[in-house]
């Protein structure tokens, strides 16, 4: 027997199937449309997106000659906050699905922020105000397009984020689990089910939200019988992937964009440098495991943008080659502001900047301070993360230790020139896993331990082997001094949005 996951992205659709050593068995993969319609929105097709899962299930499948009855369990992970309303009777999306990265919504957060500011919602979902978030797009949905509010009041439409989106095709059941709920805005942490008062605030129908379910049950079966089973937002299942099980663990995930997790145990930690505290995951009936986050809107995308928009590069990979044609960045710093600054700066006013050129820059200062962004945002995120931990000491739950080693995964940890710059610059180990797939594995660990497939906790942990570690090999002087010029580059991309 073996466990699937459908791991739905930003920019594709993978199904990897996992034996129970946690393994990779067989992998299909297969990339979507990105619509743009305006400047600053960002779409995806609803209907694509389903196809895409069910034909990569299929072909999973058959790589390794299995049939759906070879599955013990399905597991679901996805891009999170992305958003789609559609018509409960025949299933067909209202409108594209709204994506993470889309901006359209800043209005509607600069309206909500009037009353309290852009912290008015923290203390209940962990998140502040901002365009990244279900909440108001959900709220731009039912504003524009005709109809909606009303037939939504009425249970005719129903809301989703992706896997949602996807268990419903699947089994019929509208039902979203812990981590994708806490991501809408919408969601008390406290309670875990979805705050009257925010529903109300946004005129939003209760009628029209899924159930919030943990993220390890059963959730339903397909119509070929295969139970569903696991459910987590892309970055909790990483997180779990990576077999972060105690307070004080922290993975990075390069993807798209960048996002770091840190477990803080049963108690969610308050942030006030710029995090934002999530539900890490729930398994089945125990109690919920949290997490601070720093998401980053902008990495791997800036990689695809040198290559795709001004034809630095025919292929990502090629990247590592051209930043190593230089021995440093040629005094440049690149800040990749498309969409304004996620963690821990949320400026929405911010856009991209690249400062200190001279004549003598050349492409490969461009590809190097490109890749050196990822690695400056990470450190921005541990140092606020490092900031709210010294300050949970103080609260009546267990200290959690600074961070003593970072284990990362997503399709840059591959890059070496990378990975040694992180471990330079965070003055920590960088630890890269044997199965890099952490986000799939995540899932496939849920949906197992829902049905029995894996016993516990333990039973992970055991299959988690290290690849590749990055000792920090930078001095003080020099990592203080790239660091000063990063901290400066970023506030010259600050303001350049009038509201």
């Amino acid at each position: 027997m073996l466990i699937a996951a459908i791991d739905q992205g930003t920019t594709s659709t993978r199904c990897i199937l996992f034996n129970h050593e946690g393994q990779p068995v067989a992998t299909a993969q297969q990339e979507h449309r990105q619509i743009y319609p305006r400047p600053g929105w960002v779409e995806h097709d609803p209907m694509e997106i389903w196809a895409h899962a069910q034909g990569m299930f299929a072909e999973a499948l058959a790589r390794v000659n299995a049939r759906v009855a070879d599955i013990a369990a399905i597991g679901i992970t996805n891009q999170r906050e992305t958003t789609i309303v559609w018509e409960r009777a025949t299933g067909k999306p209202i409108y594209n699905a709204i994506v993470w990265q889309d901006t359209r919504t800043a209005d509607i957060c600069a309206e909500l922020a009037k009353d309290g500011g852009q912290d008015r919602y923290r203390a209940k979902t962990g998140l502040p105000l901002a365009t990244y978030f279900s909440g108001p797009k959900l709220k731009w949905l039912l504003d524009h397009v005709p109809g909606a509010r009303a037939r939504a009041q009425d249970g005719e439409l129903l809301f989703g984020t992706v896997d949602t989106w996807l268990i419903w095709n699947a089994t019929g059941h509208h039902v979203t689990d812990v981590t994708n709920a806490g991501r809408t805005m919408l969601m008390n942490l406290a309670t875990l089910d979805w705050d009257d008062d925010i529903l109300r605030d946004l005129d939003i129908p209760r009628a029209m939200l899924p159930r919030i379910a943990s993220s390890s049950e059963v959730y339903g079966e397909t119509r070929e019988g295969a139970p569903v089973a696991g459910d987590m937002g892309d970055q909790h299942a990483a997180l779990f992937g990576q077999t972060c099980f105690a307070p004080g663990e922290a993975k990075n995930t390069y993807g798209t964009g960048c996002f770091m997790l840190m477990n803080t145990g049963e108690t969610p930690v308050p942030s006030s440098n710029g995090l934002l505290t999530t539900v890490g995951y729930k398994i089945g009936d125990a109690k919920p495991v949290y997490a601070l986050e720093g998401s980053i809107a902008i990495a791997g995308a800036l990689v695809q943008w040198l290559r795709d928009n001004l034809g630095l590069i025919h292929q990502s990979g090629e990247i590592e080659a051209l930043a190593r044609s230089v021995e440093d960045n040629g005094g440049i710093y690149f800040v990749p502001a498309f969409s304004g600054l996620y963690a821990p700066y949320w400026r929405e006013d911010a856009r991209g900047v690249i400062v200190g050129l001279t004549r003598f820059v050349n492409k490969g200062h461009l590809a190097r301070a490109a890749l050196e962004a990822t690695a400056y945002q990470t450190r921005d995120v541990l140092d606020a993360m490092n900031r709210d931990i010294q300050a949970s000491i103080d609260t009546p739950q267990a200290p959690i230790s600074p961070l003593q080693s970072l284990k990362v995964d997503g399709g840059m940890v591959r890059n070496e020139l990378l990975m040694q710059f992180q471990a330079d610059i965070l003055n920590v180990p960088v630890i890269r896993p044997t199965v890099s797939e952490t986000t799939a594995l995540g899932a496939a660990y849920a949906a197992g331990l829902a049905v029995g497939y894996w016993r516990n906790i333990e039973d992970l942990r055991a299959h988690w082997r290290a690849d590749k570690t990055w000792q920090p090999r930078m001095d003080d002087a020099t990592r203080d001094r790239m660091y000063r010029g990063w901290q400066k580059a970023v506030t010259r991309a600050f303001g350049w949005v009038e509201q």
